[in-house]
């Protein structure tokens, strides 16, 4: 009998098993890090990915921040997170010193741009072209799709999507996606307009966990929709920078573990020491996808704190929205009633 395609109903189902042990085969004997499929594109990443916000915080000095990106690569993580506007512009120049010295040929290289009109966004794609060093990231994502106005900007005349168009003509990318955090109906409102203008991504970037499950789910509606389209699914979020923890419903290990088991081509997780780091290989290299018992209990006991949102301040405050800081970056200033990512 042939395994079930893996979805949504087939994990809370748990007959996802077989099916994604067989997906999650390692990439090659010595390394122990399991490996899956970027979407259609053909490409193998690792089930974790390095974050690049982290990575970039002063907690580390120049040097460690070097060293533990080289040493994931050396072990296996070959998925590198980054972003144009990641603790303004550190997080891809130390990414670019890692990569010197041959290691940007074991990185899968993605960062995004924050420019909604054709002349920032291009502006953007260049300076993170200089600061890592290369003429060419694997993956180039718009960032922080959390508002309708967003999508309608990408689109419009003038627009980044012809900044992207032309960054992957012009070989400055391989793939491209999208990112967001905020409300899955803004995610189901950019697949819209992407089928209406006949445009194609690769990827999408979202935030997968036990508590978005309960809350503004993108897991729910979003998820199904990008498993169709064939889509390199990247889950973000899935410890929402530490404060689904807080919640004291949780381990580390579970938030991972939960993200890994939801059809993911990769969980990015912020790696900042060298327990993090030797924790997410561990994890990466001996990941057993959850049974439907565990994913049951697990969602019943995160149900209630996850509720209202209050741990997943991503959707529900503007505390984790570079752009809501930075209007010039949009096209012009929003109303404010009209920010999603807004306290109002």
């Amino acid at each position: 009998m042939e395994s079930e395609p893996i979805n949504r109903r087939t994990i809370l189902s748990g007959a996802a098993s077989a099916s994604f042990l067989a997906h999650s085969a390692p990439a090659s004997p010595d390394s122990k890090v399991q490996y899956r499929d970027l979407g259609r594109t053909g490409q193998k990443v690792s089930c974790l990915g390095l974050g690049g916000s982290h990575i970039g915080k002063q907690k580390l000095s120049d040097d460690e921040a070097v060293r533990l990106i080289r040493q994931a690569l050396d072990r296996g993580l070959n998925f590198l997170d980054n972003s144009w506007d990641y603790n303004n512009g550190r997080s891809e120049t130390l990414m670019g010193k890692a990569l010197r010295d041959g290691y940007r040929a074991k990185a899968f290289l993605m960062t995004k741009f924050d420019g909604r009109t054709a002349e920032s966004a291009t502006q953007q794609i260049d300076q993170s072209l200089r600061r890592l060093q290369t003429d060419h990231v694997d993956l180039l994502q718009l960032h922080e799709v959390i508002r309708f106005e967003d999508v309608d900007r990408f689109f419009g005349q003038g627009g980044a999507v012809e900044a992207l168009t032309q960054a992957r003509k012009g070989g400055k990318t391989r793939y491209i996606g999208f990112t967001g955090h905020k409300d899955p109906h803004v995610f189901l409102y950019m697949l819209e307009l992407t089928r209406k203008h006949n445009f194609q991504f690769d990827t999408i970037q979202m935030p997968l966990n036990v508590m978005d499950a309960h809350y503004r789910s993108f897991q729910k509606l979003v998820l199904p929709e990008a498993q169709k389209l064939g889509l390199g699914i990247l889950g973000m979020k899935s410890m929402g920078s530490g404060v689904i923890l807080k919640s004291n419903t949780v381990t580390a290990d579970e938030c991972l573990r939960y993200a890994l088991t939801l059809p993911t081509s990769v969980v990015i997780t912020g790696i900042d020491s060298q327990q993090v780091l030797d924790q997410a290989i561990h994890i990466a290299g001996t990941f057993q996808p959850m049974q439907s018992k565990e994913v049951s209990a697990l969602l019943a006991r995160t149900a209630k704190a996850a509720s209202a949102g209050e741990f997943e301040l991503f959707k529900t405050s503007s505390h984790f929205d570079s752009t809501a800081q930075h209007p010039e970056w949009l096209g012009g200033e929003l109303p404010r009633a009209k920010q999603l990512g807004s306290d109002a």
